[in-house]
């Protein structure tokens, strides 16, 4: 074996998912869905631990790092648990149905997407991202490991009960009637009902709804476009400041152009840094419906520059379109996109400084998101910026070319 040689490999090794191949060295004795690690669980006795994910998620990524590549705690999960890593985005079934399971259980979802399950599948406890020591109110991992692991082996009965509630409520949602024989005319009062109700939970500074996060969530938007139509003033408002804010805000790249996932803040400045082909395939179009319908050159811009992005940093050389960029690069999430004042001067001078909103002790950690001081940005100095951030070491690309993301971008 050669001195940079992994010190393990397990069974992910022969994957074709990049989110797979992530974890393919990992001390984890990680198995791929499929009947050989059930047929184990099975003929062992012992809970499935199931961790679904995708390449480009962050916190993924942390838990790798803090948990998995962690010997002590591999060991533990080896020990008691057969062990299951799944990438969401090749496996939307059971990402599904373990996501409404993981709600019903905890009442939230995300990724990465912790469940315990019996040998059959059914789940009986979960979560999201557990931390390596207990924080912020969540329990440890290995707390939450040992927890399992002991009841499994003293209180079956318990288990029992806890996977046949998760059961018969999950077997709820599955067949909630949406109306008599499913074929009840469209109310369209509904549409008017729905937007008073987003008006509650609008955000009248800064456009979205709610506080934090924020995630752009196209097809609200799409549908209160819709309402504006037919003469809505509040749905206008609602979609105007939100498009407008976020094309200005950190969630948009504005050298390079696309959207990142979400926004920590209410402001819509601070994102996660991973950009999904989803998320850019429908706010290109949402853009380009916005300026159809109201001629505001903003969103003309963003549209094109958000298909640019698309056509230059996803496509793939056969066709179609890969599926994400990575939040993270050498290590650190956010580092291909953000700058240090000195470094963006050298660049691109003052003036541009002060258009990018880019200030000496920056907007975040220390460096500067960059924001946008109105809808024209300066062109050259832009040119300038995005050909030095392009010597960076980019993040990782996740090339899976799926159908029915690539069907939102076509």
């Amino acid at each position: 074996m050669s001195e940079n040689a992994p010190a393990h490999s397990n069974r992910l090794i022969d994957e074709l998912s990049p989110y797979l191949l992530q974890h393919a060295h990992n001390p984890v004795d990680w198995y791929p869905w499929g009947p050989e690690a059930l047929e184990r669980a099975e003929a062992e006795d012992r809970p499935i631990l199931l961790s679904i994910g995708y390449a480009a998620c962050h916190w993924c990524h942390v838990m790798e790092r803090e948990s998995f590549e962690d010997e002590r705690t591999a060991a533990y999960m080896n020990a008691h648990f057969v062990c299951i890593k799944v990438d969401r985005e090749e496996r939307p079934d059971l990402d599904a149905l373990y996501m409404d399971a993981v709600q019903v259980i905890a009442g939230q979802g995300g990724w990465p997407m912790t469940m315990f399950l019996t040998p059959e599948g059914v789940p009986f406890h979960g979560g999201t991202y557990f931390p390596p020591t207990d924080r912020g109110g969540m329990p440890s991992f290995m707390r939450v490991l040992a927890a399992v692991a002991q009841a499994w082996e003293r209180n079956r009965d318990e288990v029992a009960r806890q996977s046949g509630e998760v059961l018969d409520r999950l077997k709820r949602l599955a067949t909630m009637p949406t109306g008599e024989g499913g074929s009840q005319p469209f109310d369209p009062g509904l549409v008017g009902k729905f937007c008073s109700e987003i008006w509650t939970r609008f955000d009248r500074v800064h456009g979205g709804f709610g506080a934090q996060p924020k995630f752009p969530q196209p097809p609200v938007l799409e549908l209160l476009m819709r309402a504006a139509a037919r003469g809505s003033e509040d749905a206008r408002e609602m979609v105007e400041l939100t498009l407008a804010t976020m094309a200005r805000q950190g969630i948009y790249d504005q050298l390079g152009g696309g959207f990142h996932r979400y926004a920590v803040d209410r402001a819509w400045l601070v994102p996660h840094f991973e950009k999904m082909l989803y998320d850019n395939a429908q706010l290109a179009r949402l853009y380009t419906h916005a300026w159809q319908a109201w001629n505001r050159p903003l969103y003309r811009r963003i549209a094109l520059e958000t298909l640019h992005y698309l056509l230059r940093d996803l496509s793939d050389p056969a066709g179609g379109f890969a599926s994400s960029e990575d939040a993270d690069s050498e290590g650190e999430e956010g580092k291909f996109y953000v700058w240090d004042s000195d470094e963006f001067l050298a660049v691109a001078g003052e003036e541009a400084a002060s258009w990018f909103g880019v200030r000496p002790g920056g907007n975040f950690e220390g460096h500067s998101i960059l924001t946008a001081a109105s809808d024209q940005p300066p062109e050259a100095a832009r040119a300038a910026l995005l050909e030095a951030r392009s010597a960076r070491v980019r993040p990782g690309r996740d090339g899976k070319v799926l159908t029915s993301w690539n069907g939102l971008a076509i």
